[in-house]
């Protein structure tokens, strides 16, 4: 079993991808422990998955996982840290805008006992209306939501334990919101300065909407980190409050008409008797919600949880040890 898994998912990369394998064995091969390559493609409709297909022929330490469709960088990542089995993961992007020569001070900072090492882009060389203002915008709020000190939660440039990324539930784009859900299961988590790398090949596949979405997603993050496992906490606290401040309302119509048998509630005081029932009913309707949160919750917990993506097929060179195995247990048979 390899130590360390190297996670790259791909979308429309052919131009960059025999030129990242090169670098990586390279950098992986100076490691003096046993390693992978877990080169996943998301669906892509140009020549990557052909020629990801050929370096898995001819490298028994390279696993191809190709996907049916495009399921999206969050997906395409769990795809490949379901299939990994190091005891160390390191996911980063298969564009070149990553540097391979930075993976030895990740895995240095994993010996040292820390659970999640995260990239940090400290010299950024990209637009700066366009990327570096709404990024820095965006991982101020995020690390003061989530309580994480880190400068950098969008890069996928980052080194995990095997148990702790396997405990996080990836879905949507939460793929860079990994540091924050992990410190909610208590891993020690780091951040090393790495290199920011212009595309050398091909197009980006990066816009200034993806960049808008990010803020959607912590509310989301943040919703998850204080209330994932008590949602009736968050969902019952505003419906007592609503039922509360509707039954004072009713409360004091109920007075005003007792003290005034003669009163027309609805013609004096219609407004106040119609918010008073909105109030009350939505509360309940909360309170209900709240429940049913809880009742995901538990059946969350009790369940296996399903997979974000689709698996087309699996590629990888068989070593001559396995091909030796695999004859030696055909021989017993016959």
């Amino acid at each position: 079993m390899p130590k360390y898994s190297i996670v790259v998912p791909f979308h429309n990369e052919e131009e960059n991808v025999t030129v990242l394998y090169a670098r990586l064995k390279q950098v992986m091969e100076q490691v003096s422990d046993a390693f992978e390559l877990v080169l996943v493609d998301d669906g892509s409709n140009d020549r990557t998955y052909k020629l990801l297909e050929e370096i898995a022929a001819v490298d028994s330490r390279v696993l191809v996982v190709k996907l049916r469709r495009k399921f999206g960088q969050t997906s395409a990542l769990a795809a490949g840290f379901d299939h990994a089995t190091g005891e160390f993961i390191l996911a980063m992007d298969g564009d070149l805008q990553h540097d391979p020569n930075d993976i030895p001070a990740f895995l240095e900072k994993l010996d040292e006992g820390y659970d999640v090492v995260s990239g940090w882009r400290k010299v950024r060389i990209d637009s700066f209306i366009l990327r570096r203002i709404p990024s820095s915008c965006a991982n101020w709020m995020m690390a003061r939501l989530s309580g994480v000190p880190i400068h950098d939660f969008g890069t996928t440039f980052k080194a995990y334990r095997r148990e702790v990324i396997q405990n996080i539930p990836l879905y949507g784009d939460m793929h860079r919101f990994i540091p924050a859900l992990a410190s909610w299961y208590g891993a020690s988590i780091c951040e090393i300065p790495i290199r920011n790398i212009n595309r050398e090949r091909g197009k980006s596949h990066y816009g200034i909407g993806r960049t808008f979405g990010v803020f959607f997603d912590l509310l989301t993050i943040r919703f998850l980190l204080r209330y994932m496992t008590r949602p009736l906490h968050f969902f019952g606290g505003f419906g007592a409050l609503s039922m509360f401040v509707g039954s004072c309302m009713a409360a004091a119509l109920l007075v005003m008409k007792i003290l005034n048998p003669q009163l027309s509630m609805m013609r004096y005081h219609g407004p106040m008797f119609v918010i008073s029932s909105v109030l009350i009913v939505a509360g309940i309707q909360l309170l209900a919600l709240g429940l049913l949160g809880e009742l995901q919750v538990r059946h969350f917990y009790s369940s296996q949880r399903p997979a974000t993506y689709t698996v087309d097929r699996l590629v990888r060179l068989v070593s001559t040890d396995e091909q030796s195995l695999l004859s030696e247990r055909q021989d017993g048979m016959l």
